[in-house]
Parts: structure tokens; C-alpha cells; sequence
């Protein structure tokens, strides 16, 4: 067998990752994915909103647009966020 297959079995050998390890790095991976994708929308939207007439620099007026759509973005993101979370405990709570 060999060694990439041996890192992911099961057991409590020597070298080999247990399902807790196993469970943050894909955690790790998803937030990392997520903050890409959140980071992805926000910039494409952000552009469609404040950038008109693209060229090789932003005016005062765009990066003014700019930044008030990102503060404006992550603000709902983040209210978004804390409702669904507090909406998950409630349910969790109920079981």
C-alpha cells in the first residue's frame, strides 16, 4: 500500500491521522473556501455597482463607491451570519 493511503486509515498507529485532525482540516478548507467565495461576490457585484468605464486606474468617485459597497456587503454578510447561527442554536436547542 502506499503511503497516501496509510495517512488516512483508520487506527491508532504510529503516523496516522485520526478522524479528529481529519475533521479540522477539511473545517479549515471549507472556511477557507467560503471566505474565497464571499470575497469573490462581494468584488463582482462591488465592480458591476461602481465601475463604469474601466481603465488602468479608479477615480476618487469609484474607489469612494468601492468601499462603502464592501463595508455595505460585509455588514449584511455578517448580520446574514449571526442570524443564521443564532436561528441554528435555537433549533439545536429544541432537539
Amino acid at each position: 500500500m502506499d503511503s497516501f493511503g496509510s495517512d488516512f486509515t483508520s487506527g491508532s498507529g504510529t503516523g496516522k491521522m485520526d478522524t479528529g485532525a481529519i475533521m479540522e482540516q477539511v473545517k479549515v478548507q471549507i472556511a477557507v473556501a467560503n471566505a474565497q467565495e464571499l470575497l469573490q461576490r462581494m468584488t463582482d457585484k462591488c465592480f458591476k455597482k461602481c465601475i463604469c468605464k474601466p481603465g488602468s486606474s479608479l477615480d476618487n468617485s469609484e474607489q469612494k463607491c468601492i468601499a462603502m459597497c464592501m463595508d455595505r456587503y460585509m455588514d449584511a454578510w455578517n448580520t446574514c451570519s449571526r442570524t443564521y447561527n443564532s436561528r441554528l442554536q435555537r433549533e439545536r436547542a429544541r432537539m
